[in-house]
């Protein structure tokens, strides 16, 4: 790895580190390659790798690994200040500089804006306030979620405090690098606290304000519910779903605590036995064979593909079941292709029945690549105010950090048609152009079809 700053002067070009860097790298990897190494000793030819060498291996990797993060957050860091400087130079108000350049970075990183933010405004506070921090990372001693976690736990300090703190924490880099996560977490807090204790109280207290609800997919057709809440009102919530498990073990029940506890949870929060849908609507997409018998998936906007047995299966106990809701079915047409047919409307906004369309479509998923973010705008791919029209090829589903990045200064996006030139796949495709140039298509995820 070069030993070059990129924030500093003299950076090379990027095609040199790429030629002289990465290509080294893969090639170094490529000889490494496992597979080839037992076939090699299978075959006699030489005797491959011992397994102390194995270890020495990926232990040398992970400093690469860490290296090279140290390497992209400086690159991050250097880009950060190139469009602020120009931005400044422009005239563009200071609130609204760097606006979408944590998608421009999410994107380059196939991450979603959240953690493209993320890594952006850890490459500005370890440039600007953690110098010891940043070199340890470079020097491959220090992983990045490690530098992570020192930024999250210094980010409520001014920058007098911050660079004092990474001053003190690496007095004893060999003490640092013998530290587990939990003790690495709890040293900058004990730092933190005593140079500014004040700032590590408002920061709890503002923390309060960000508590909030949040849904993602698990395996096997389940999904994670989690809360984010201050600790006493967590504490008091599950002690109390346990003492309700206990209760009802107590007098016989046979599940275990853990499922007593999340069937309370849904009963309480729903109204509705957990075995029984509630009164809300749930978007399950499935073509009529599966609904019929045929093994064709299902679909869940927000969570993806679901079995087809166990579709029907809901369908069953949400229709039968004593106390059930009863279920409304909503019938969408695709195409062989799995595509809905399309819609259009003359409104500027999309009207309720094609926004759901769109939504459905989209599988309720924003259509930025790798953001996995739900939909929460359906809007103009290219601007009603342009001439763009409110109809299917031309609306996208957008979360709202993703909906306002896109209108940001040099960001542009052009709908693909089904089969035009220049369509990766089959479409509807939006290709998104970013302020450096970059393009990028998205492409609706295959809704179940019989073909």
């Amino acid at each position: 790895m070069s030993s070059t700053d990129p924030s500093g002067p003299g950076t090379p070009p990027v095609a040199a580190l790429r030629a002289a860097d990465v290509g080294a790298m893969r090639r170094l990897l490529e000889g490494l390659d496992p597979a080839l190494v037992v076939a090699d000793r299978v075959d006699g030819e030489r005797p491959g790798l011992t397994e102390a060498e194995c270890i020495d291996l990926v232990r040398e990797l992970e400093d690469l690994k860490a290296a090279t993060a140290g390497a992209q957050v400086a690159v991050t860091a250097h880009l950060s200040r190139l469009r602020l400087d120009a931005e400044q130079t422009a005239g563009v108000a200071a609130d609204r500089r760097g606006r979408g350049l944590a998608s421009e970075v999410a994107l380059a990183r196939r991450l979603s804006p959240h953690h493209g933010g993320r890594h952006l405004g850890m490459a500005r506070a370890l440039r600007e306030d953690m110098p010891c921090t940043l070199a340890a990372l470079r020097r491959g001693e220090l992983s990045e979620w490690r530098a992570t976690l020192l930024v999250r736990e210094t980010i409520c300090l001014g920058a007098e405090e911050r660079r004092a703190l990474d001053a003190e924490l690496w007095e004893d880099p060999s003490r640092v690098a013998e530290m587990g996560d939990r003790q690495l977490v709890a040293e900058a807090k004990r730092l933190a606290y005593r140079l500014d204790p004040h700032s590590v109280v408002d920061r709890a207290a503002r923390a309060e304000r960000e508590r909030f609800i949040s849904i993602r997919p698990a395996p096997d057709t389940m999904a994670y519910l989690t809360a984010l809440l201050p600790v006493a009102q967590a504490v008091a919530a599950h002690a109390s779903l346990g003492a309700a498990a206990d209760s009802a073990r107590a007098a016989g029940d046979e599940r275990g605590r853990g499922q007593v506890m999340a069937d309370t949870l849904v009963a309480r929060l729903t109204g509705s036995d957990a075995q029984v849908p509630a009164r809300v609507e749930l978007q399950l997409v499935m073509i009529d064979q599966s609904l019929a018998g045929s093994d064709e998936p299902a679909s869940v906007p927000e969570h993806g593909t679901v079995p087809a047995g166990w579709a029907r299966d809901l369908l069953r106990r949400t229709l039968t079941d004593e106390g059930g809701c009863g279920a409304w079915v909503r019938r969408l047409f695709t195409d062989p292709a799995g595509h809905l047919v399309a819609m259009e409307s003359r409104a500027r906004h999309a009207p309720p029945g094609l926004a759901r369309y769109v939504a459905t479509r989209d599988a309720g998923r924003c259509r930025t690549p790798w953001c996995d973010a739900p939909v929460r705008h359906i809007d103009h791919v290219v601007d009603h105010a342009t001439g763009g029209e409110t109809a299917e090829e031309n609306l996208g589903g957008r979360c709202e950090r993703c909906n306002q990045d896109k209108a940001a200064p040099g960001w542009s996006s052009l709908p693909l048609s089904r089969g035009s030139p220049g369509a990766p796949r089959a479409g509807p495709v939006i290709r998104t152009r970013t302020p450096t140039g970059h393009v990028y298509d998205s492409a609706p995820p295959p809704l179940p079809h019989a073909g």
